[in-house]
């Protein structure tokens, strides 16, 4: 097995194959219309994210208050809690 796959832990090695996200918290989403389909293009469209760094991920931090329906690649538990409480539903693209 090569040198830089046995010690990545070190500094300075990078990460292989590393998954670079296009990130969201959940208070970005609480500005959109109640029912509101979202997505990694969607939320372009309407100016709420500026660049597509890759796949979507949203993130837990702020409160959510509306039911949405949204799709991301990837979820953390409590943006998957918070979207449930307001009555949303999540999905899970690739």
């Amino acid at each position: 097995m090569p040198l830089y796959r046995r010690i990545p832990k070190l500094k300075h090695f990078p990460l292989v194959n590393q998954k670079e996200y296009t990130i969201i918290n959940v208070k970005g989403l609480a500005g959109l219309a109640k029912g509101t389909e979202v997505s990694l293009e969607s939320l372009l469209e309407a100016g709420i994210l500026t660049t597509n760094d890759g796949p979507l991920k949203v993130l837990g931090d702020g409160e959510l208050e509306i039911a949405l329906t949204v799709k991301a690649a990837a979820f953390t538990q409590s943006a998957k809690e918070k979207i449930e409480q307001a009555g949303g539903t999540w999905e899970v693209v690739s």
